[in-house]
């Protein structure tokens, strides 16, 4: 008899990056047995769902950012340049904004409390990607810490400044409302800057805040973003809606770095059509997606929706974004005419690059019990975390060969994604049938109910478990994909065992290990990751 060569031998997968316990030591949310992970895989799974500052359904926002900051500063003393690379990748792959400053204020604290001189510096500027954030580092360390700023605190925020301060920049966000403006920053820590330009930048921005602004006439030719929009807030009411009526005023919006909320203040009225068609053209993708309403309900022309759309269907503009693909769903449930899905539907799935097309057959399973879909990411959105799983699970069905999707709760349904139908809208389809089979987490019954033979199982969910036995709820010779939306202490299975892997976020970048792990090579972080060829 065959020992090895069986119609059930597969090729050996390799293993991802996330490690835990063989045996259960714990107990998940919800009671089942957990498994407790290694203190970067904690820290790794964290971070990717962590908006701090937010309560979750089983984790207050308190204690979940006071085991975020312990995980740090465990792992800045241990290995700093892993916790370096991660939070660079946090900031711009994973594009997580306030994890990314409060892994690095934190992990420069711990490593100076322990007498950790070297490479704090590289910490403060990888968690920067936007000029706002040197005065959101200055806020949260002094808020913790103390009104003293550390040599290599300062001297990081230097760097960033140099790199991010320019005119439209200050413009966007040197506002009243923030607690450490642009020169509150520079006259913090001092930055040397890069050119004249710059130099006169800061003397801007200094004078501005202490009400010595000169005129634009008086600014220095370098400057010349202030001056041309110095000049248009000279202009009178009146003069200004006149301007919405010039053929060149898009260009006119943009070389004073017109923002859509500037324009608004500066017509001292309603945005109507003219208002929105002259400043859509500088609009950033971002800003677009979250106006779609605005722009119907004042009736801007097909011809410019039109332009509107093909930046969302173009996959450079959309990476460019960086935004999460539940965004996309978000945009399209906004928009009132259905002018905008199809180009939606397109950026949903350009932000989905990642996402392999599996070969065989593969079983996916969408968590919608009562802990995905009782509380949003924060207080200010309405997105629930089974939202995002289901941009996930759909998108993967829609890519594979042959995929049973199916939602699951206390019981399951299937799902049918027919070849050819819009991501997006079988999304909301998908959704719409929340509920329909309870709101428990019977994840290891639910996956016995819908395995039939398949090549690999896909579970999107925030694992809290109510049932036990999900690593043997499949055969160990298939894998098991546990794609983690909650960051809960506690793990359903056994990751790091052959054929469990776990990984989660709330981008595709994670994706990036699946053609790895299933080539037989072993994983590793995300950001060691090359993209794959397509």
């Amino acid at each position: 008899m065959a020992k090895f060569n069986t119609k059930t031998t597969r090729p050996a997968t390799g293993q991802g990056p996330i490690r835990a316990e063989a045996t259960p030591s714990i107990h998940t949310h919800e009671g089942a047995p957990g498994y407790l992970r290694d203190v970067k895989s904690e820290l790794f799974l964290l971070a990717v769902a962590n908006f701090v500052g937010e309560d979750t359904f089983y984790e207050a926002a308190g204690q979940r950012d006071n085991r975020f900051a312990d995980l740090v500063h465990q792992v800045a003393v241990s290995d700093v340049e892993w916790l370096t690379a991660f939070v660079r990748w946090l900031r711009n792959d994973a594009n997580m904004r306030s994890a990314s400053v409060v892994a690095a204020a934190e992990a420069i604290k711990a490593r100076l409390d322990a007498g950790a001189h070297g490479g704090n510096r590289p910490l403060v500027s990888a968690a920067m990607a936007r000029a706002d954030e040197p005065g959101e580092f200055i806020a949260y360390w002094r808020s913790r810490f103390g009104r003293s700023l550390p040599l290599p605190v300062k001297n990081g925020l230097a760097d960033a400044v140099r790199q991010l301060y320019t005119e439209r920049s200050l413009l966007k966000y040197d506002t009243g409302s923030k607690g450490y403006r642009f020169a509150d920053v520079i006259e913090t820590v001092r930055p040397a800057p890069v050119d004249e330009r710059q130099s006169a930048l800061f003397r801007y921005a200094i004078d501005r805040r202490h009400n010595r602004e000169p005129q634009w006439h008086e600014l220095p030719e370098a400057l010349g973003v202030l001056r041309a929009r110095g000049e248009l807030a000279d202009r009178s009411v009146n003069d200004r809606r006149a301007l919405l009526a010039r053929p060149d005023v898009g260009e006119i919006l943009r070389r004073a770095g017109m923002t859509w909320e500037a324009l608004s203040a500066w017509l001292d009225g309603p945005m109507d059509r003219a208002a929105w068609e002259a400043v859509i053209p500088s609009m950033g993708i971002m800003a677009l997606a979250r106006n779609l309403r605005n722009f119907d309900e004042a009736g801007v022309s097909d011809e410019v929706a039109a332009a509107v759309a093909a930046r969302f269907a173009d996959p450079d503009e959309v990476a460019r974004s960086r935004m999460f693909p539940y965004r996309w769903l978000a945009a399209y449930e906004q928009a009132p005419s259905l002018r905008w899905a199809h180009a939606l539907d397109k950026a949903l799935q350009a932000s989905l690059r990642n996402l392999p097309a599996m070969p065989g057959r593969s079983l996916i399973l969408v968590d919608t019990s009562a802990s995905m879909t009782s509380t949003s990411f924060s207080a200010r959105s309405k997105m629930t975390p089974v939202k995002a799983a289901a941009v996930f699970g759909v998108a993967l069905a829609a890519k594979g060969e042959a995929v049973d999707l199916y939602g699951f709760a206390t019981g399951v349904f299937r799902h049918e994604v027919k070849k050819g139908a819009s991501v997006i809208r079988e999304v909301d389809r998908f959704c719409k049938r929340v509920g329909e089979v309870g709101h428990g987490t019977e994840m290891a019954q639910s996956i016995r109910a819908t395995y039939r033979g398949h090549d690999r199982v896909f579970v999107f969910s925030d694992m809290q478990t109510m049932d036990r036995g999900v690593t043997n709820a499949v055969p160990k010779n298939i894998s098991l994909y546990g794609f983690n939306l909650g960051g809960y202490r506690p793990a359903a299975f056994d990751a790091g065992r052959a054929n469990r892997i776990e990984f989660g976020g709330l981008t595709d970048a994670t994706f990036r290990m699946v053609p790895l792990i299933e080539a037989g090579r072993d994983a590793a972080w995300p950001w060691q990751v090359s993209q794959p060829s397509s």
